[in-house]
């Protein structure tokens, strides 16, 4: 094989020496594991300082902050709520003493109308009972009235009947006292 890209003519005999394999993946190698674990220790450490010091404080205290505001957004949330629950309670409040209240007048409403359709309940049945006792004489009056008219009539027809009849003129006391008999049974 040719040399190629200026590679020592001694590199290119090792190479060949191998078989044509190339130098081995080097954390395989036995001569540099000492100090590629040394690198590794320094580079964790590195790490870990940087890492402690510096990324996990801004992160702390992000979460802190974070906390904190959550923590204020509950207090305010719980402090909002018991206000909500205060104010509730008290529109209850209010509502049952107004319901009361409305009840209270709409009995009272509800008593003086009763008392007053009463009162005027009485009035007019006075005023009936006075109409009907007057009636009552008024009729007692008339019927009397129309008793006498017809003790009269009466009298007068039976007499002129009898005359009639009989050809004769009756005596007005037998006529009267028929009449009467005749009246009252």
């Amino acid at each position: 094989m040719a040399e190629s890209h200026g590679e020592p003519k001694g590199a290119t005999a090792h190479t060949e020496a191998d078989g044509g394999h190339k130098a081995p993946f080097p954390p395989f190698q036995k001569d540099t594991f000492a100090s590629q674990l040394v690198s590794l220790a320094i580079a964790f450490a590195a790490l870990y300082l940087i890492v402690s010091k510096i990324a996990l404080p801004r992160v702390g205290a992000v979460i802190d902050k974070r906390q904190d505001t959550i923590d204020g957004d509950l207090a305010a949330a719980q402090k909002l709520k018991d206000e909500s629950d205060s104010a509730l309670k008290a529109y209850e409040s209010e509502l049952a003493a107004a319901r009361s209240r409305a009840q209270a007048i709409s009995a009272e409403t509800r008593e003086k109308l009763n008392a007053a359709s009463d009162a005027e309940r009485k009035t007019l049945e006075e005023k009936l009972s006075q109409k009907l006792a007057d009636a009552e004489k008024t009729i007692a009056s008339t019927r009397e009235a129309a008793m006498s008219n017809v003790r009269g009539i009466a009298t007068d027809a039976a007499a002129a009947i009898v005359q009639r009849l009989a050809g004769i003129a009756p005596d007005s006391a037998s006529v009267g006292k028929a009449v009467d008999a005749s009246l009252k049974g």
